[in-house]
């Protein structure tokens, strides 16, 4: 059996349409992919910025589309979490709507995932002048 993966996921903007506090839509193919990937055998961590009843939301909101997280906002279900240290997890892939370059669509980062070209196979961009210069 392959290495199976850690990965996080964050929530709003990622999973569903960024409309914080409240629940947007789910992205398309989010839920379906995130089964998938566990069906595979990958580690799902949620890993957001909510906290507390926000938080709360969005994993039931995750549970009844078929996802339950085998942790949420730490790095194991047994960590306890001291607020005095960073909230910096332990995961093998980060997938979030902030990455530089974008989000993928969720098709397309399933795909890399089984295939392994995660981390082979940049995302191909235009060439874009800014305040570094072309890049």
């Amino acid at each position: 059996m392959p290495h199976t993966l850690t990965i996080a996921v964050d929530f709003d903007g990622t999973i569903v349409e960024n409309k914080y506090p409240e629940i947007g839509k789910p992205k398309l193919f989010a839920f379906e992919t995130l089964k998938k990937l566990q069906e595979d055998g990958h580690r799902l961590i949620l890993w957001t910025y909510r906290a507390e009843d926000k938080l709360e939301e969005a994993v039931k909101f995750c549970k009844k589309n078929g996802i339950t997280f085998y942790a949420v906002n730490k790095s194991y279900p047994e960590e306890v979490l001291d607020q005095t240290i960073s909230r910096k997890i332990l995961a093998d892939i980060f997938i979030d709507d902030r990455n530089i370059g974008g989000m993928w669509g969720w098709g397309e980062i399933y795909q890399r995932l089984k295939d392994r070209r995660i981390f082979s196979e940049p995302k191909k961009q235009k060439k874009k002048f800014g305040f570094l210069g072309r890049f």
